[in-house]
């Protein structure tokens, strides 16, 4: 303990921290990378007026006060003040809409990744790029507000993500990591910044609108892992840190998106190589050789933070179904007077699910809170339904909602393993519902037909993973990217590997079947808006 005792007071340690979609973690590590105090707050989304968003002052509320309670779990088992730092890194939830004025006030909400409102856009610029172009991604939510002649466009001075919005308050930098941006516009992966054919087409495209700005000059500067991307400002850090114990002058890391931290927390930004986050979303990220062969809707084609081309098969939704059942079984024991925690709770209702059907018993869960672009569908409607003729226990019951949170993503990924004959020479999983051990992941790799490996991080996932990155900015100028993974970081790292399980992968393919058929019922019950 004496020894990070002097590792944080000499400030040789490195910050990171995520703005995820339900908690903003906020991480500590020593210049090995080895975490030494990990700090959180919980937030959450919100419909308003039809789109999901997050206020702007929620983000500096709920972000002070991850970083505060890191700072306290510092104090608290370390009897130290964090005043200073190697690198600090901002990493948060890729896609979505963030324009400003020249002044910097934010023109509309935060329209975030999770909204399914730009179909029309979405549609036309994959059809003119030949490029798939996902309704999350920014460059989407731009040109639906085009088409939808909102009044705030001839105001916009730059458009950013959430990782991007909150680097820049800190530095009074507009920059982005080259991952996050391949989320906002289609990227060249030679020259390593936005494709200028592109962006040449988009500026003919809209044309007839008449903006006072261009694309390129709206966008932020790309920026690869390793690069300087500006120092914490005294504003900065006191908006960070109200204390005002933290110093301006630290370094930062390029901002990332979740999805490119996810990669470096797992080691996996090889060719061949694979991970996969899975929290409120679940998406695969798997580091492509060569492009693939056609568009799919069902797949993004963005990068790892240092460039490499990377195929994601993204689904909107995983655990929220998850948590609102687990919670309301919480609930039912607190009325009989009888308190679980919810970690334990989590963990024996995860495991009791191993001990149900390989196919659920016919049971069929949709955890569709929001739309799910896979599937159609623009809206979401969670649903459970159980037949007369289903085996209905509770077993059963939780294994269908494992079962269902990787349905929509893995309909991506049969298309990369079964039509582009992709191969996968490793896959790690990451995030929350990775915790208890060998319940999801062993479902995951059964699911996939691969072989799944976790680590003893997968939990912390990419908070690490953005500290990781900032930590890389002393290493960049003799180490590539792979290599100070490999020979600094992940040397000494233990995986916990699960192989598929035979019957299980069987079981879940009865259970895809039924998850397609039953598509059209989660379209009707929107139909007739069910509530």
């Amino acid at each position: 303990m004496q020894n990070e005792k002097q590792l944080i007071e000499q400030g040789n340690i490195v910050i990171g921290i995520e703005l995820g979609s339900t908690r903003i973690k906020a991480v500590l590590i020593s210049t090995e990378g080895t975490i030494l105090a990990t700090g959180g707050a919980d937030w959450e989304n919100r419909l308003i007026d039809g789109i999901w968003t997050y206020h702007q002052d929620e983000v500096w509320e709920k972000l002070q006060a991850a970083y505060s309670d890191l700072a306290k779990t510092v104090k608290e088992k370390y009897h130290a003040i964090i005043r200073s730092a190697k690198g600090l890194g901002i990493s948060a939830m890729m896609h979505g809409y963030l324009p400003f004025d020249k002044q910097g006030k934010q023109l509309v909400p935060f329209r975030t990744w999770r909204n399914n409102i730009t179909l029309e856009a979405s549609e036309k610029l994959t059809e003119l790029f030949q490029y798939p172009i996902p309704q999350r991604w920014s460059i989407a939510h731009l040109y639906q507000a085009l088409l939808n002649n909102e009044p705030h466009l001839k105001e916009v001075d730059h458009i950013t993500t959430l990782s991007g919005y909150v680097h820049w308050q800190l530095t009074g930098e507009k920059v982005l990591g080259i991952g996050d941006a391949s989320g906002m516009f289609p990227i060249d992966t030679d020259s390593h910044s936005y494709n200028k054919k592109m962006l040449a087409q988009f500026a003919q495209y809209i044309s007839q609108f008449n903006m006072p700005w261009q694309l390129n000059t709206i966008l932020p500067k790309v920026l690869v892992a390793g690069e300087s991307a500006g120092r914490l400002t005294e504003q900065g850090a006191k908006l960070l840190d109200p204390s005002g114990n933290l110093q301006a002058g630290i370094p930062l890391c390029p901002p990332e998106g979740d999805a490119g931290t996810g990669m470096i927390a797992t080691n996996c930004i090889k060719e061949k190589t694979g991970n996969i986050s899975a929290g409120t979303s679940a998406f695969a990220m798997i580091v492509l050789e060569k492009m693939l062969s056609k568009v799919y809707p069902e797949l993004d084609i963005v990068t790892t933070p240092a460039g490499k081309l990377v195929a994601m098969a993204h689904a909107n939704n995983c655990t929220s179904d998850i948590n609102a059942w687990v919670n309301l079984f919480g609930e039912c024991l607190d009325t009989f007077g009888i308190h679980v925690c919810t970690e334990e709770l989590y963990e024996i209702l995860f495991l009791h699910s191993l001990q149900g059907d390989a196919d659920c018993g016919g049971l069929l869960s949709y955890g569709f809170h929001s739309g799910e672009h896979n599937v159609g569908l623009s809206e979401g409607c969670p649903m459970f339904l159980h037949p007369t003729k289903a085996n209905f226990n509770l077993a059963n019951f939780m294994r269908a909602h494992l079962y269902t949170a990787f349905g929509a993503m893995k309909l991506g990924m049969d298309i990369l393993i079964n039509q582009e004959k992709v191969e996968i020479s490793r896959i790690l999983g990451h995030g929350g519902i990775f915790k208890t051990e060998g319940v999801a992941q062993k479902i995951l790799a059964s699911a996939l037909n691969i072989p799944l490996a976790t680590a003893s991080t997968a939990s912390n996932g990419g908070a690490w993973g953005i500290a990781l990155l900032a930590n890389f900015l002393t290493y960049s100028d003799k180490q590539t990217l792979e290599q100070y993974l490999d020979k600094c970081i992940f040397n000494t790292t233990q995986l916990n590997l699960i192989q598929p399980d035979k019957t299980m992968s069987e079981g879940y393919e009865q259970f895809m079947q039924r998850y397609k058929r039953g598509i059209s019922v989660v379209e009707k019950a929107l139909y007739l808006n069910i509530p």
